[in-house]
């Protein structure tokens, strides 16, 4: 069964970076597709940034030009570099892989 094991948030001030991993372990074939998305308080989950097993990377509107996705496909891990960071970009950042969630890690940028 796959695992996703995220980590890499932390308390950060506006314009920091920070770099977001995760890991995905247990019993599985191949992934596909690796993804971030974030949940901020009282808002729903949405969609950051995708990368394929070809590299293929899609990105939502609100982030382009400030993250990076990016991923190790014989590792099995996809990582986030999120740049010039803003107050409204905290939020829990989670992992998607093959229909999984892991558990979150909290970004937290202050002004």
């Amino acid at each position: 069964q796959l695992q996703l094991v995220e980590s890499g948030g932390g308390l950060v001030q506006a314009g920091g970076s920070l770099q977001l991993s995760c890991e995905a372990s247990g019993s599985f074939f191949s992934i596909d597709t690796m993804a971030w998305y974030r949940q901020a308080p009282g808002k729903q989950r949405e969609l950051v940034a995708s990368i394929d097993r070809l590299l293929t990377t899609n990105y939502a509107d609100f982030v382009k030009g400030r993250f990076t996705i990016s991923r190790d496909v014989p590792r099995n891990t996809v990582y986030l570099t999120v740049n010039s960071l803003k107050p409204e970009d905290t939020a829990v950042y989670y992992c998607n892989a093959a229909g999984r969630w892991g558990q979150g890690t909290q970004v937290t940028v202050s002004s």
